[in-house]
């Protein structure tokens, strides 16, 4: 049988990783290796460190290198947050096709492998789309946050995908020349990279579903205040037109 010729890269960002991470990390990335082995070449695992401080940071990150072979570490100092992580993980990454997540694989690989398959079929971006179950899932708070971020989209943003925030995406090589123009370095760098896309690459929604016993860190107000102003500065500024005026 003919060895697949794309070639898939999963990036993800880290801070603090906690123990037992790295063997977790390694197991989920090896079972998603495997459900893909018919569409792609064995993916790479791009992993950034984003500005860990915590003292055994650096034994868990060196323990996952040894766990899955092949796997590159972008690192610098000081913490960036996830959409700038991203952005140096996609940068760095020289496949065909990109698939970002979070650092614990909160999704099921079924849902990873969906996503996949989707982007390997259609190209452009394939969105990972959260079922009403996960609601019954989160925290009271981020169940309210999502919830009315997803009104605003339908509602105020007129945006074709509902669930723009999601952590789980993938996309060929002209989705990430429209992520790599993202500009917020946190949270709403999602929809931000939706917004850009927005008449330049296809997005196609896929069903997604978390795995069981994801833990949810909590959302302060801090980033709160940071990502209302982001949310400001992309409904006036015009994203989707592809303004270039950064915040």
């Amino acid at each position: 049988m003919q060895t697949p010729s794309v070639r898939l890269n999963v990036i993800v960002p880290c801070y603090n990783p906690h123990e037992g991470w790295a063997e977790a990390l390694a197991d989920r990335f090896s079972t998603f290796g495997r459900l893909v082995s018919g569409m792609a070449e064995a993916p790479g695992l791009i992993v950034v460190n984003d500005g860990s401080t915590a003292p055994a940071a650096a034994t868990y990150f060196q323990r996952l290198t040894e766990l899955v072979p092949g796997a590159s570490l972008v690192s610098y100092t000081e913490n960036r947050g996830k959409g700038y992580a991203l952005r140096r993980g996609v940068e760095a990454s020289d496949a065909d096709l990109h698939l970002v997540t979070d650092a614990d694989f909160p999704y099921t690989i079924e849902s990873m492998q969906r996503v996949a398959a989707v982007l390997a079929e259609r190209g452009g971006i394939a969105a990972g789309n959260r079922d009403t179950a996960y609601y019954e899932r989160v925290p009271a708070f981020r169940r309210w946050l999502s919830k009315g971020l997803r009104w605003l989209l339908r509602n105020v943003l007129r945006q074709p995908v509902g669930d723009s925030q999601c952590g789980l995406k993938g996309f060929d090589n002209a989705g990430k020349t429209v992520f790599l123009e993202t500009t917020i370095d946190r949270f709403l760098f999602d929809l931000e990279f939706l917004m850009l896309a927005e008449k330049r690459v296809p997005v196609t929604p896929v069903p997604v579903e978390l795995r069981e016993g994801v833990v949810f860190s909590k959302v302060g107000w801090k980033i709160l205040a940071t990502e209302g102003r982001n949310f400001l500065w992309l409904l006036l500024s015009g994203r989707a037109k592809n303004n270039p005026k950064k915040p």
